[in-house]
């Protein structure tokens, strides 16, 4: 069983470098917004005192949930190519 579900306020990575925001390959952010019934998401990237400096729509492919917990035995991971 896979559950690959992006979720609002889920803590996230970015898996592509967007230098035309200043934004690159695994710096991390916060769902703020589903878009298009879940084709986007709005997420908000933040500096260390909590203050956001970008916001910006990404497609799922350009992002991956991290996770804080164990995974499930149950879960199997997904292959996604861009």
């Amino acid at each position: 069983m896979t559950n690959n579900t992006i979720k609002l306020l889920d803590v996230v990575a970015l898996t592509v470098d967007l230098p035309q925001y200043n934004l690159w390959r695994g710096q991390v952010g916060t769902i703020v917004e589903t878009l298009s019934e879940g084709a986007a998401f709005e997420v908000e990237f933040s500096d260390r005192d909590g203050r956001p400096y970008e916001s910006i729509g990404l497609r799922p492919e350009q992002i991956m949930v991290l996770h804080f917990v164990p995974a499930s035995p149950d879960l199997k991971p997904e292959m996604v190519t861009a």
